[in-house]
């Protein structure tokens, strides 16, 4: 067994621990479907369905590299890394910063909490950073904190400051996360943190990209090409739908291979987003896939010729082995 399997099972298992010990009135509850005309808020419980952000995103990042590599904050070696877990409303649309009183985050943005200037301010915050919380907590936290630094890593800041950022942006706009569905002493010892980043991982432990990208003999490659559609037409046949695949870098119409296309795709592979509604609370983790383009969006910002799209290695010196 691998060190990233034990590594994996442990945070599981602290998963579990955390999930029987909290939320304790939740247990029990008919799991609605969120979306379903029976999971809107007034019909169901907030704490034991997701009522507010029903469209669930099990986020990852393709990185080459973090800027850090001199500090020792490097990427797992064959393996994405986390980005983050989001409720969008079931519309596709979404907010963000929802509970000011609970915003760790030092570098909002956008900075208000609809990210238009209409929206209220969010100001930085400026005390202990996260992972001194979960530190705190002792066995569970300390163990996700180990499986948080190999996995959950973040692109020229601190890792901790992407945690926090996820949380204070996105944790807070969840129903079943809300500061109602635990006890004042859990939030006092801030188990809320604790259960958003361990449903988190056991979200992203389910979906190895890499390793579905693999078996097909997709591997990253500075001198190969791949062909969008084989990249999504692998993940849905394990993930059961299509996820969305981001791009970033160059158009392919403003390459020379592209150049006189009409393909204005992004032609470098750097993220993948995985999308459900959730029986339940989303503590659960009883997901359901459903397709990116569920309410019209895109499924991808990539460009869709053939061998247009680059999986580039890392760099070197940017990896460790897990």
């Amino acid at each position: 067994m691998t060190k990233f399997s034990l590594l994996s099972l442990a945070v599981a298992s602290s998963v579990q621990t955390v999930l029987a010990g909290t939320l304790g009135g939740c247990h029990g509850a008919k799991p609605e479907l969120s979306c379903s005309a029976a999971a809107q808020s007034g019909l169901a419980n907030s704490c034991d369905v997701e009522t507010f952000g029903g469209l669930v995103l099990s986020t990852q990042f393709w990185d080459t590299h973090t800027g850090l590599e001199s500090e020792g904050q490097l990427l797992p070696k064959n393996s994405f890394t986390l980005h983050g877990l989001w409720p969008d409303f079931c519309n596709g649309s979404w907010t963000q910063y929802c509970d000011l009183n609970r915003q760790y985050d030092p570098h909002p943005s956008p900075n208000t909490t609809t990210g238009t200037a209409a929206g209220t301010p969010v100001p930085p915050y400026n005390g202990p950073m996260v992972d001194t919380f979960l530190t705190a907590i002792g066995g569970p936290g300390r163990t996700l904190l180990a499986w948080m630094d190999k996995f959950w890593i973040a692109q020229a800041q601190p890792n901790t400051e992407l945690w926090a950022h996820e949380f204070s942006k996105h944790a807070t706009c969840f129903s079943t996360f809300a500061p109602s569905c635990f006890s004042s002493k859990e939030l006092r010892e801030h188990s809320d943190l604790l259960t958003y980043y361990s449903v988190a991982a056991k979200y992203f432990t389910r979906l190895p990209t890499y390793d579905w990208l693999a078996a097909k003999s997709i591997k990253p490659s500075n001198s190969t090409g791949y062909t969008l559609s084989d990249i999504q037409s692998t993940l849905a046949a394990k993930h059961g739908t299509v996820p969305y695949v981001g791009c970033s870098g160059p158009r392919y119409n403003e390459t020379t291979a592209g150049k006189g296309s009409l393909d204005n795709g992004r032609t470098v592979l750097t993220e993948v987003w995985y999308y459900y509604h959730v029986y339940g609370q989303v503590q659960a983790g009883r997901g359901k896939p459903v397709e990116a383009d569920i309410n019209g969006a895109s499924t991808s910002s990539c460009a869709e010729a053939d061998k247009a799209v680059w999986y580039y290695q890392r760099t070197p010196g940017s990896e460790r082995r897990v």
